[in-house]
C-alpha cells in the first residue's frame, strides 16, 4: 500500500485497520473491559432515587424536603394500611389492629410513632399510618420494609382485608416493576438486536462481533458513569440507568452496521482487507462522528433542565454514546479485520464481485420516486401533517398512581379502598412549613381553602413549624393538584410567614410545571444544535434546514399516531408530562443519524456524478443499512415495553414508531424526493451548489433505464469479472 493512498485515507481511520496496530486496539480493549467489568456491576448501587433526586430544583415541595430534616428525616414517607370489613369493624378488628401498631413500631425503619388506627365515619374500615424512614438507600428499600408490614398484618381476624398503600405502598410497587430493570433490558435488547442482525447478514457468526462491541460499550459506560456517581459528581437514578442500556445498544449497532455495509462494499474493491478497512473507516467515519456528535450534543441540551431526574439523563446518555462510539471506530474495525472474510459466511464479498444494491429494492425504490418527485414529498408531508393532528389527544399532564401500571397493583386498591371511607388525601398530607410566630396564622388560612379537609395543629422545632393539611381529594388527582395552587396562594398571603407547600401533591403540582418549562426551553435548544452541527458537516444551509423540517414532521407524526394508539387501542387514561420531551430527544437526536447517514453519502457521491444522480446512488447504497438501523433502534426502545410501567411503555412505542416512519418514509422517501426536486440548491450556499449543473447531465429516462451505481464516483481497481 502506498504512502499516498496512506496519506489520502489518514492514519487514524489505519490505526484499527492495520496488520499489527489492530492487535494493540483488541488488547487495549480487553484490558479496560476487564478492569471496567466490576464497578459496572457495581452501578445499581449507588442509584439515587431519593426524592430530591427527581424533583425540581428551586421547587417549594424541593425546599420542603430540605428544610423538613428538624421535623423528621427527608427520606420519611407514610405508609398508610387500611383494613375494611364491608359488614362493619368489630371489636375483635380493632383490638388486632391495635396489636399490630405496637409491632409496626418496633420495626427498625420506623423512627416516630405510628398513628391510628383511625376508625372510618361509616364503621367498615380502620386506617394505620406508619411513618417509615427510608434511609440513603431512596424507595428501593422501601419493598423489604412493606414486606415485613404485610407479614404482620397477616394476624388478624377473617374477613378482615388489608392493603398497604399511601407512598410507601406505591414506592414498594415501583420498586417491584424496576426490579431487574438492567438485566431485563440488557437480555432483551441483546435479543432484539442478534435476530435483526441474522436477518441483516444472512450469517451465523458475523452477528457476535457487533453485540461483543456493544456490550463492551455498555460495561465501559457503566463503570465511568459509576465511578461520577460514586463522586456525586453525576446523578443517576433507575430511570435513566435503564435508559443507558437501550441508548448503548440501539446507537452503538446502528453505528456497527453502517461501518459493516461500507466495509462489504471495500472488500469489493480491494483485495487487502486492511485496506479495505482503511477506507471504510474514512469513507464511514465522518458520518458516524457527526451522528454521535449529534446525539451526544442533543442529550447535553438535557442539562438546562429544571427536573433533576431529566438533567441528570443527559450527561449519563451522552457519556453511553460517546464510549460506543469509540468502541465501534476502534474496536469493531480491529475485531472485523482480525477475523477476515470468513465471518461473513455463507456470502462472502469477494474481491471483484459485484455489489448488487445497484439492482436492489431501494434502487428501484429511488427509479420509482424520480418520475415524480415533487409530487411524492408533496403529498408525503401531506400524509404526515395529518397524523399529527392525532397529538390532539395526547394527554400529557401527568398519570395518577392508579393508572401509572399494567393492572392493579396492591397499592391502587389500597386508595381506592381509602377513598371509600376516609378523606381520599388521607395519609398523604400537604406539608407546610412556617416561620413560627406565624404559624397559627398560616394554620387558619389553610382551615379556609377549599379542597382542606383537615389541618394539624402547627408543630414547632426552633424558629419554623411543620403543619399538616390533609385534601378532601386524591393526592394525585388534578382536583388536589388545584388544591395546592390554592394553599400556596392563601399561605402567601400571610405576612412575615415565608411560608412553603410540600408533600407528594404538591410534588405533582411542581413537576408538571417544571415538565412543561423544560418543553419549551430545550426543544428548541436541541433544533438549533442539531442545526448547527449539519451546516458544519454538509457546508450548506439548505438541506439542513430542510432535514430539519423533515425531522419535526416526522416527530409530529409520531406522537399523533401514538396518542391514538394510547388513548383507543392500548386504553392508557394518559401520558406522564415529560413525554413530550423523551421523544423528541431520542427521535431527533437518533433519528438524524439516518438523514446523516444518507445525506452525507449524497453529498459525497453529488460531487462527481450531480444531485441528482448522487441522491439516487445513496439512497439505493444505504437505504438497505439504514433501514436494518431502524429496525434495530426501534426494536431496542420497544423493549421498554417489557416493564410493567406505563411511562416506559409510552416512550419506547412512541420513539420505536418515530423511528419506523424516519427511516421508511421521511427518509427513505421525503427526502430522497426533496433532493430530486431541489438538486443543487440543497447546497446552497456552498460551491457544490454552482457546480451541480454542469455535474447533473444525465435525463431521467436516462437515470432510470441505466439504474443508479453505488460508487461509481469512486477511484477502484480493474475489477475481475464477478465469480
Amino acid at each position: 500500500m502506498s504512502e499516498t493512498r496512506i496519506g489520502d485515507v489518514g492514519r487514524l481511520a489505519w490505526f484499527p485497520s492495520g496488520k499489527v496496530t489492530k492487535w494493540f486496539v483488541v488488547v487495549f480493549w480487553l484490558a479496560i473491559l476487564a478492569a471496567a467489568f466490576g464497578p459496572a456491576g457495581k452501578l445499581q448501587g449507588v442509584l439515587n432515587n431519593e426524592a430530591v433526586a427527581w424533583l425540581p430544583k428551586d421547587a417549594q415541595s424541593t425546599q420542603v424536603v430540605t428544610q423538613i430534616e428538624a421535623f423528621q428525616s427527608k427520606n420519611e414517607f407514610p405508609a398508610v394500611l387500611v383494613y375494611e370489613r364491608p359488614a362493619g369493624i368489630t371489636p375483635a378488628d380493632q383490638q388486632a389492629v391495635a396489636a399490630q401498631v405496637a409491632r409496626f413500631d418496633a420495626l427498625a425503619p420506623v423512627k416516630s410513632k405510628t398513628v391510628g388506627p383511625i376508625p372510618a365515619r361509616d364503621g367498615k374500615a380502620l386506617e394505620v399510618i406508619i411513618p417509615v424512614d427510608a434511609g440513603d438507600g431512596g424507595w428501593d428499600t422501601l419493598g423489604a420494609t412493606v414486606d415485613d408490614l404485610r407479614s404482620i398484618a397477616k394476624e388478624r381476624p377473617a374477613g378482615l382485608s388489608m392493603q398497604v398503600t399511601g407512598p410507601v405502598g406505591y414506592a414498594a410497587d415501583s420498586s417491584g416493576a424496576f426490579s431487574g430493570i438492567d438485566g431485563k433490558l440488557l437480555y432483551s435488547a441483546m435479543t432484539v438486536v442478534i435476530v435483526i442482525l441474522l436477518l441483516t447478514y444472512r450469517s451465523p457468526l458475523l452477528w457476535l462481533i457487533p453485540v461483543v462491541s456493544a456490550g463492551t460499550a455498555l460495561f465501559v459506560a457503566q463503570a465511568v458513569i459509576y465511578f461520577l456517581a460514586k463522586d456525586d459528581t453525576l446523578t443517576v437514578n433507575a430511570q435513566s440507568s435503564g435508559i443507558l442500556t437501550v441508548i448503548v445498544f440501539g446507537a452503538g449497532t446502528d453505528y456497527a452496521l453502517l461501518l459493516v455495509a461500507r466495509y462489504r462494499e471495500e472488500l469489493r474493491r480491494h483485495e487487502d482487507r486492511h485496506e479495505a478497512m482503511a477506507f471504510a473507516l474514512h469513507r464511514a467515519g465522518p458520518a458516524i462522528l457527526a451522528s454521535g456528535a449529534t446525539v451526544i450534543a442533543g442529550m447535553l441540551c438535557l442539562l438546562v433542565a429544571t427536573m433533576n431526574s431529566t438533567k441528570g439523563l443527559g450527561p449519563v446518555a451522552a457519556i453511553g454514546v460517546a464510549v460506543g462510539l469509540l468502541v465501534m471506530l476502534t474496536l469493531l474495525p480491529a475485531l472485523l479485520v482480525v477475523f477476515g472474510r470468513w465471518m461473513f459466511w455463507p456470502v462472502r464479498p469477494t474481491y471483484g464481485s459485484v455489489d448488487h444494491t445497484r439492482d436492489g429494492v431501494w434502487a428501484r425504490i429511488g427509479r420509482r420516486i424520480a418520475r415524480a418527485p415533487r409530487r411524492t414529498w408533496v403529498v408525503t408531508s401531506l400524509l404526515l401533517a395529518i397524523a399529527s393532528l392525532g397529538i390532539l389527544q395526547l394527554n400529557a399532564v401527568g398519570l395518577q398512581n392508579k393508572d401509572s401500571y399494567y393492572g392493579t397493583p396492591e397499592s391502587v386498591v389500597g386508595e381506592q379502598t381509602v377513598a371509600r371511607h376516609f378523606p381520599a388525601g388521607a395519609g398523604s398530607p400537604v406539608m407546610v412549613l412556617a416561620n413560627a410566630p406565624q404559624a397559627g396564622a398560616v394554620k387558619t388560612s389553610l382551615e379556609g381553602v377549599q379542597g382542606v379537609s383537615t389541618v394539624g395543629d402547627p408543630v414547632t422545632k426552633g424558629s419554623r413549624s411543620l403543619i399538616q393539611a390533609t385534601l378532601t381529594d386524591a393526592p394525585d388527582s388534578d382536583a388536589a393538584t388545584t388544591t395546592v395552587d390554592r394553599i400556596r396562594a392563601a399561605i402567601a398571603k400571610v405576612p412575615g410567614a415565608d411560608a412553603i407547600a410540600g408533600g407528594d401533591t404538591a410534588t405533582r403540582a411542581d413537576t408538571l410545571r417544571a415538565s412543561a418549562d423544560d418543553n419549551l426551553r430545550i426543544i428548541p435548544l436541541i433544533l438549533g444544535v442539531v442545526l448547527l452541527i449539519l451546516v458544519l458537516l454538509l457546508r450548506a444551509v439548505t438541506a439542513p434546514l430542510v432535514l430539519i423540517g423533515t425531522v419535526v414532521l416526522s416527530y409530529g407524526a409520531a406522537m399523533g399516531l401514538s396518542a391514538l394508539i394510547f388513548r383507543h387501542v392500548l386504553g392508557f387514561a394518559g401520558a406522564d408530562s415529560s413525554l413530550p420531551l423523551f421523544v423528541f430527544v431520542f427521535l431527533v437526536a437518533l433519528g438524524i443519524d439516518y438523514n446523516i447517514f444518507l445525506m452525507t453519502r449524497v453529498h459525497e457521491e453529488a460531487k462527481e456524478l450531480g444531485t441528482r444522480r448522487g441522491a439516487l446512488v445513496g439512497l439505493a447504497a444505504t437505504g438497505g443499512v439504514i433501514t436494518s438501523a431502524g429496525l434495530v433502534l426501534a426494536g431496542t426502545f420497544a423493549v421498554l415495553g417489557t416493564l410493567p410501567v406505563v411511562t416506559f411503555a409510552e416512550i419506547g412505542i412512541a420513539v420505536a414508531l418515530g423511528v419506523l416512519l424516519d427511516t421508511l418514509v421521511v427518509r427513505s422517501v421525503l427526502v430522497t424526493a426533496l433532493n430530486l426536486d431541489l438538486r443543487g440548491r440543497m447546497w446552497w450556499p456552498s460551491r457544490l451548489a454552482k457546480q451541480d449543473a454542469e455535474l447533473s447531465q444525465s435525463t431521467p429516462s436516462d437515470v432510470e433505464a441505466q439504474g443508479p451505481t453505488p460508487g461509481d464516483a469512486e477511484e477502484r481497481p480493474a475489477l475481475e469479472p464477478a465469480h
